[in-house]
This record gives structure tokens, sequence and C-alpha cells, in this order.
């Protein structure tokens, strides 16, 4: 069997055997949330780190990484078990530390066991629940893996769990009025009021990737998300460096939408692009403009992935308010392994009913999307 081992930072696996692993096909705008780069840039900035609760533990094989982290607490996952957590506790075990394989404050699918091989996946997936007893841990969380890993991971053992976000998908549409055109008469005319207003309060929209984003750029938007962050969250997770870091390593991945009124920023956007699909991240507003936040975010977003052909947008955690903005709803996966065997029964069976509760959601929301039907 390949010997494995857990590395205690991305920058002692180094960029070139990271990112061989993780994009072994070479693609110039591979998926942003597998790299290196980003990870490095979590890391080395402060932000996952030991001090914050995020201390690294990356399973490392000849074959394969799964990054890894062992946590002190349940915040930035986006999957929660805070339940779990309390009802160990109250049988007086210790839920923390627990092993945590993710990309930290990042609700966004993407391979979690960055192999090529069948075995490989399998190896990691293994080696890491044997990893929860070995090291003290009172369990192993894998989440927003993809569906194939996800399936996997149920044939090795783990808890199944299915979570819900909301997807815009690209038709093929050559411009936003045609993407409308695709709407009901009612959800059409809503979204073009909404446009319209954000428009005639004089608001305009910088698109920057690559050298155009200054650290300029990103102190202007950091100060954004500290105060949106702060009001909606207590305690952002990023730190200042993270955002010089990130554009240091990933640039040419990232769009950072600038909203300005008379001259002067009032809002942005993160959004960072590879695999063909957008990814939104974060977002602030120093000033309050009615419907703002949707254009800044998701028509903004949406009007990028069309000029550059990209085939969807994933715009985050929760949010059925993006249904109405032709954002539809999808599955997506979590993997669980529960030391405990009480828990573990007990997780399991909430398991088994919250799947069918997540697909039944799912099906009657999508009853309710905003597309005509004669579509």
């Amino acid at each position: 069997m390949t010997a494995t081992r857990l590395v205690t930072s991305a920058a002692e696996i180094g960029a070139a055997r990271w990112n061989a692993l993780a994009n072994p096909q070479g693609l110039a705008e591979p998926h942003p949330f597998t790299t290196y780069e980003f990870f490095a840039a979590l890391e080395e900035s402060g932000s996952a780190a030991r001090d914050t609760g995020w201390q690294p533990a990356h399973l490392l094989a000849e074959d394969g990484l799964m990054p890894l982290y062992l946590k002190s607490h349940s915040y930035g996952e986006y999957v929660f078990d805070h339940a779990w957590a309390e009802a160990l506790e109250r049988a007086g075990g210790d839920y923390y530390p627990k092993l945590q394989a993710a990309v930290p404050f990042t609700p966004v699918t993407g391979q979690r066991l960055l192999t090529t091989t069948d075995a490989g996946r399998d190896r990691l997936l293994k080696t890491a629940a044997a990893a929860v007893k070995q090291i003290g841990a009172s369990s192993l969380h894998v989440t927003f893996l993809t569906k194939d890993e996800w399936q996997a991971a149920g044939q090795c053992g783990y808890l199944l769990r299915t979570g819900q976000q909301f997807h815009w998908e690209n038709r093929g549409y050559k411009s936003f009025d045609e993407f409308l055109g695709e709407l009901s008469s009612a959800k059409r005319k809503n979204l073009r009021k909404e446009r319209a207003s954000v428009r005639d309060a004089g608001v305009s929209f910088d698109w920057l990737t690559g050298s155009d984003i200054t650290e300029s750029h990103w102190d202007q938007f950091f100060d954004f998300y500290m105060d949106t962050g702060g009001r909606k969250w207590g305690t952002p997770y990023l730190t200042r460096d993270f955002f010089s870091r990130l554009g240091a390593g990933l640039a040419h991945q990232t769009l950072l939408v600038m909203a300005k009124l008379d001259g002067r920023a009032i809002a942005g956007a993160l959004n960072l692009f590879g695999d063909g699909v957008l990814f939104g991240r974060n977002w602030g507003a120093a000033d309050y403009v009615p419907f703002l936040h949707f254009e800044t975010c998701y028509y903004q977003a949406i009007d990028f992935a069309i000029a550059r052909g990209l085939k969807r947008v994933e715009a985050g955690a929760q949010g059925e308010h993006k249904l109405l903005r032709g954002y539809l709803p999808v599955e997506t996966y979590s993997a669980h392994i529960i030391a405990h065997k009480g828990l573990a029964r007990a997780v399991d069976d909430f398991l088994e009913a919250e799947r069918a509760a997540v697909k039944d959601n799912i099906e009657e929301l999508s009853q309710h999307a905003p597309f005509r039907k004669d579509k």
C-alpha cells in the first residue's frame, strides 16, 4: 500500500506537487478551489491556521491528496453539525477536535480527493477514516465533494448527507436579454425593473481581472467585506493579507466586480472562475442602493459568464431569493465518519430523513422556477 502521511501545511507539499495532483491535465484555468495557490493564501495569511481553529493536516499519498484540517469548532463550513456536537457533549463525549476535509470558508463543490484513480480515491477515504481513531478525533467531515466521490464514500462506510444550493446554467445565451427571453413575462419584467433601478440610480460597474486588480482595489474591497461581514456574521474569516495573496497567485482566475457611484466605489463582489464555472464568493457594500446586491452579485455574474462562454454560475450558499433570478436548486453533498457508535446510528437515521426532505424541497422549488412553461 502506498504510504500516506499528514502534512502540516500546504507549503510543505509545495505548488508543483499539489497542482500536479489537483490539475493533472495542466489546465490554464483549473477549478480554483483545488489549487495550491488558494490553500496557500488561506494558510499563509493566517485565515486558516491553528490560531483560527483550522490546523492543516493534509493527507498526502504518492498518488493522491486530501486537503484536511483538524478543527476546534464548526464555523466556516456551511454544512452544519452543531446539533451533533451538542448531542455528543451531552452524552459526556468531546466533539472537538474533529477532522474536516474542505476548502475553508468556501461552500463550493469540487474534488476533495485529488487523485486520478479509483484505487487512490478509495485509499484516501479509508486512510482518512482510520485517522479519526488514530489521532483521537471525534469525526471526519468531507464537505462539498463531487457526487462520484460522495457515492464512493458511501461504499467505504461513510454517512451520506445532501444539501441545496442555487446555480445558474448557461444554455448557450448570447446576451442577458436572450436569457430574459426564457423567463415568464412577470419574472422578466421584475428582473428588468431591478436592473433599471440600479442603473437609474447612477451606479456603474467595472470588471477587474488579472493585472487590472491593484492593492488599492483590494483595500476598497476589504473595507466592504469587513463592514458587511461584520454586521452579518460578527467576525469575518478572511484577513486583508489573504486578498493580496489571492491576487498574487490567482488574479488570472479572479473577477472583482466593483460598483461605482459618482466615481466612487461603493460595493464589490469577489468571484473566481475556472473549469468553465464562475463561483461567487464574497460581497460587501458601503452604501445602500435598492437591488444593488442582486445586480452586483447575480446579474453581473450572469453577464460575465455569458461574455466568457462559461457554463454555469454558482452563487454560494443558501438563498431561495436566487430562484426568482434564474438560479435553480441543485443538490450538494457531504460524507461523514463518526467514531461514537450511538451518535453515528442517530445521525444515520437523521440523514436518511434529511436526504428525502432535500429531494422533495428541490422538486417543489423547481416547480416554481421563473422560466416559461412552454420552454
